[in-house]
């Protein structure tokens, strides 16, 4: 990359380089059952038509409530579930979406075995795969299942390097390469889910234009 390149990363990183996982508290490095749970629930929020600010905020109330594994949020109602996101004001969803994480958890309970190390290893930790069975979760689509590997590839490594599409766009408006692979070889594997939270926390900010002109 040029050292203008270079420049536009840096404030890049310095304005948005941290991971949702980070700011929910949830050590996906772990890849251990709660925090892959944990982050399986985000995505799903996230990936919902509503504002990343309120995704987050139901998402860490959900956590708060106590229900950080897919055991404890089995023993959770559908009204529980209810009054923590409208409190948390996911109003507009709070119904079908306290519907739809009961169904979900049901079948990491019953598929999985509360452990969604089960699901990649059924999946011969094959990308596509993995991609197939998490579309199965209700709410879970592609932008979902991108949602997760985005962070979670630093435990699932066979998606590394891994940048979604809307991150790859979003690289390229800012004059960065358009492909994972080269983008990769700037930051450290660490780095890379960093990265590419940075791009998505970028679009949805709306500051592409203050990133590469440095204001």
């Amino acid at each position: 990359m040029t050292e203008v390149q270079d420049a536009v990363l840096a404030r890049l990183m310095e304005r948005h380089g941290r991971t949702f996982c980070d700011e929910l508290g949830i050590d996906i490095a772990r890849g251990t059952p709660s925090p892959l749970f944990r982050w399986l629930v985000a995505s799903i929020l996230f990936s919902a038509r509503i504002g990343a600010d309120l995704a987050t905020k139901a998402a860490r109330a959900l956590s708060d409530a106590g229900w950080q594994t897919s055991g404890k949020m089995a023993q959770s109602t559908w009204e529980e579930r209810v009054r923590v996101l409208n409190q948390s004001g996911y109003a507009r969803y709070d119904e079908s979406t306290a519907r739809m994480l009961g169904e979900d958890v049901a079948l990491v309970e019953e598929r999985w075995k509360g452990d969604l190390r089960r699901l990649r290893e059924a999946a011969g930790r094959d990308p596509e795969e993995e991609r197939t069975l998490l579309k199965e979760f209700k709410g879970l689509g592609d932008v979902g299942a991108d949602i997760f590997f985005r962070e979670a590839q630093i435990v699932w490594d066979e998606h590394y390097p891994f940048v979604d599409g809307r991150g790859l766009e979003t690289a390229q408006d800012l004059g960065l390469p358009g492909d994972a692979t080269t983008l990769a070889k700037r930051v450290s594997k660490r780095d890379l889910p960093r990265l590419a939270a940075a791009l998505a926390r970028a679009r949805l900010e709306g500051d592409l234009d203050a990133i590469r002109k440095g204001d």
